[in-house]
């Protein structure tokens, strides 16, 4: 292992996300380590200052901490079980994303080897790396977060949300399902902007409009969701489909395909049928709390 009078790293995994990463703790001073199933990755790498480990086991055994940028947790498994011995006494920071459960199942398995795993949830692109602005989901053994605190925060800020290894899964996973839900209802409505000669550009200041109120609507729903209240004094979920309707009208007149917003006419149209007219789109936590199967 190195020597603690120098902060070192190893970071296995040199996709885009990776290669920041290993460049923010370069720019820092660290001694970072670098492991990749594709060497020649590295090669860029190397030259600024990392050293290439020879094998799997090499890169976990030359620091205490690890950090692992992967497509998702079966690509984890894949480099991991090569040398699983090689665990022991080692903390991986797994920035790879996948389901709270895979994270669960892999804070056991490394658990299992002698090591300690922590779920991480990076909520920004490869171009947010070493913004302290940025963030990043934490979840698992406290006290391993603490200790390695410092090293994290070099790549981003960090949020950490508790014992469970799968919580920080958990957050980043709901954090991406608003954010893209949200941005292909923007891609769909340029969709039917362009058909009718209108541009990207031009309708931006409307989509930005848009997107500004949300956070006032998320407030204001928010206690309201959480005690199970969906009263229609504000809005009502009758009137919501009659505008959904709308909009699904109006996507197929221009010729453009209805998917999306047809899911949430037909999300509207069950709360319906389930009694919830003449209460607040919200209704819908029921519809979504009861899938059918």
């Amino acid at each position: 292992m190195n020597s603690t009078s120098k902060q070192s790293v190893t970071v296995i995994g040199l996709g885009p996300m990776g290669r920041a990463m290993v460049r923010a703790y370069l720019g820092k001073g660290y001694d970072v380590t670098v492991w990749n199933r594709t060497a020649s990755r590295a090669g860029e790498l190397v030259t600024e200052g990392a050293t290439l480990a020879p094998s799997v086991e090499a890169a976990l055994t030359a620091n205490e901490l690890v950090v692992l940028s992967m497509t998702d947790y079966d690509a984890v498994h894949a480099v991991l079980e090569q040398a699983p011995h090689a665990l022991r006494g080692r903390v991986v920071a797994n920035l790879s994303s996948d389901t709270p459960e895979k994270a669960r199942e892999a804070a056991k398995w490394v658990a299992g080897h002698g090591g300690t795993h922590l779920t991480g949830g990076v909520q920004c692109p490869p171009s947010g790396i070493g913004d302290p602005d940025s963030a990043t989901f934490y979840s698992g053994s406290e006290e391993a977060f603490e200790r390695h605190r410092a090293a994290l925060e070099v790549l981003t800020g960090t949020d950490f949300r508790g014992e469970d290894p799968g919580l920080a899964a958990l957050y980043y996973q709901i954090m991406m399902d608003i954010f893209w839900t949200g941005v292909v209802s923007y891609v769909h409505a340029l969709a039917v902007a362009d058909k009718h000669g209108i541009s990207a550009a031009e309708f931006l200041p409307y989509a930005q409009s848009t997107a500004a109120s949300l956070p006032n609507f998320y407030a204001f729903y928010a206690p309201r969701i959480d005690a199970g209240e969906h009263p229609g004094d504000v809005d009502r979920l009758a009137m919501g489909v009659a505008s959904v309707e709308h909009i699904v009208h109006t996507t197929r007149d221009s010729g453009i395909d209805s998917t999306l917003p047809g899911a949430v006419l037909d999300l509207f149209r069950r709360a319906v049928e389930d009694g919830h007219a003449e209460d607040s789109f919200t209704s819908v936590t029921d519809v979504f709390r009861n899938p059918v199967v």
